[in-house]
């Protein structure tokens, strides 16, 4: 098997090497020896990285990622989890919406004043129970 230093998986991967040590330090990734200096990965780390680079993107924490991680370092995924994620994102992608509208309709509307306006007030209840219902939630976790 052929092992990978850390400035091909930099390459290979896009993430600095600052950053592949960290993840080795959290215990995400494994060198499984040095060349001279240089950590040494196997080919899987690529795949690793790029469960990584996802899980971060859809808002997953560190912990939560190295949980996707079995014993030998290949990724043992939660359906459920993924689904709670989904749902999530769905949330948040109501709420920004919400938000952006609310935002357009305040930088077009004619009205003299925004608090005259029944659309500028309907949209302003309708984003004061989003924050609401988030508040709510967050106090329940």
């Amino acid at each position: 098997m052929k092992f990978l230093d850390i400035g091909e998986v930099a390459a290979r991967s896009g993430m600095k090497p600052s950053a592949l040590r960290y993840y080795e330090e959290e215990g995400l990734i494994s060198s499984v020896s040095r060349h001279g200096l240089r950590r040494q990965f196997p080919p899987e780390v690529l795949l690793q990285l790029k469960l990584i680079a996802m899980g971060r993107s859809a808002g997953f924490s560190l912990d939560q990622i190295a949980g996707m991680f079995g014993r030998n370092g290949m990724p043992e995924l939660s359906r459920d989890v993924f689904r709670e994620k989904a749902d999530e994102v769905d949330r948040q992608i109501h709420e920004l919406t919400a938000l952006r509208e609310t935002l357009r309709h305040i930088a077009n509307c004619r009205a003299p004043s925004h608090m005259e306006c029944p659309s500028f007030r309907r949209l302003l209840d309708e984003a004061g129970q989003s924050v609401g219902k988030r508040t709510n939630a967050a106090k329940l976790k």
